[in-house]
């Protein structure tokens, strides 16, 4: 594949949110709250902020891009895009909490979730919560909210790895928590 002279992406920035751009680090301030985040890994990008009558936007663009280099625009483009609505309205993960043997307890300590009598089993199982979530029980739902993209589904990953059947048909062993909605929550 021929290398391209010059690949760019735009991202919009909305009324109410700052982003600050130093060298290869990237700073988004809205009323959720603040997100950063270093690029400095990518090497032959170049991000900066351009105002034009429309409003500022964020420009990544590279120039003389292999295929390697055009995906990496395109990437970056995406997490400021996640970054943006993160600091404006947030994400949203719905778990659903699955059992047919035992009844299970799931409960919110500290920066942990409790899985308790999964599978019948005496010791809890528990997943970790990452910083700058937050996470919700209801009845048979457990709900991961936060404004980093990346926190949220780490969290909600944890929760349905600690609850995963090993040794047994998963076919008649349906028993864990599994996510089930992905949603930006407002």
């Amino acid at each position: 594949m021929p290398k391209l002279v010059h690949v760019a992406e735009e991202v919009r920035v909305p009324e109410g949110v700052e982003i600050s751009i130093d060298g290869m680090r990237v700073r988004v301030k809205g009323p959720k709250g603040e997100l950063e985040r270093d690029f400095s890994h990518a090497r032959g990008v170049v991000i900066r902020l351009d105002e034009d009558e429309e409003g500022k936007k964020v420009v990544v663009e590279a120039y003389f891009a292999n295929r390697r280099l055009k995906a990496l625009v395109g990437t970056i483009a995406s997490h400021i895009d996640n970054m943006i609505t993160g600091v404006t309205k947030g994400f949203r993960y719905k778990l659903k909490i699955v059992y047919s043997h035992f009844p299970v307890t799931v409960k919110v300590q500290d920066d942990k979730v409790v899985i308790e009598n999964f599978l019948g089993e005496k010791a809890p199982r528990i997943a970790k919560i990452m910083p700058g979530v937050k996470v919700k029980v209801q009845k048979d739902d457990v709900i991961v909210e936060g404004i980093d993209i990346e926190a949220v589904g780490q969290t909600a990953a944890n929760i349905e790895q600690a609850t995963k059947v090993k040794g047994f048909d998963r076919r008649v062993f349906v028993d864990g928590i599994y996510i089930y909605e992905k949603e930006v929550a407002e």
